[in-house]
């Protein structure tokens, strides 16, 4: 069983940062491929960032076209903790943020599918003001 927590989110204006974390409690050294997706109310979860492992570290990422170079994924081993970190926020990043693990194998691999993931945090919620 793995359990996720996110937290981080708020309300912030046009062009703030802001960074989410993810406290992910597993077993120690299981280093799951992790991704952040987030939810709008009337649209469906979207893929946001994503780590890959490759057996001794995280060494891939990708995002989201509409994220790229605005938003950064890392992960601190030390503390299980993803971390999602977003500048120059626009409104449309309006959404509730969530976390997700992979625990099915293969791991050496980047995964961008809802599906694609197996244990889910609760949901933060970050409001970008225009």
């Amino acid at each position: 069983q793995v359990q996720l927590a996110e937290s981080g989110g708020g309300l912030v204006q046009t062009g703030d940062r802001l960074t989410l974390s993810c406290a992910i409690s597993e077993r120690p050294g299981s280093n799951y491929p992790v991704g952040w997706f987030r939810q709008s109310p009337g649209k469906e979860r979207e893929f946001v960032a994503a780590l890959r492992w490759n057996g001794w570290s995280h060494d891939g990422t990708t995002y989201t076209d509409s994220v790229k170079g605005r938003f950064t994924i890392w992960r601190d081993n030390t503390r299980n903790t993803v971390y999602l970190e977003m500048i120059m926020l626009k409104p449309e990043d309006t959404a509730a943020y969530y976390c997700a693990a992979r625990t099915r194998l293969p791991y050496n691999r980047v995964y961008v599918s809802s599906g694609d993931y197996d244990y889910w945090g609760q949901g933060t919620q970050v409001t970008v003001a225009s």
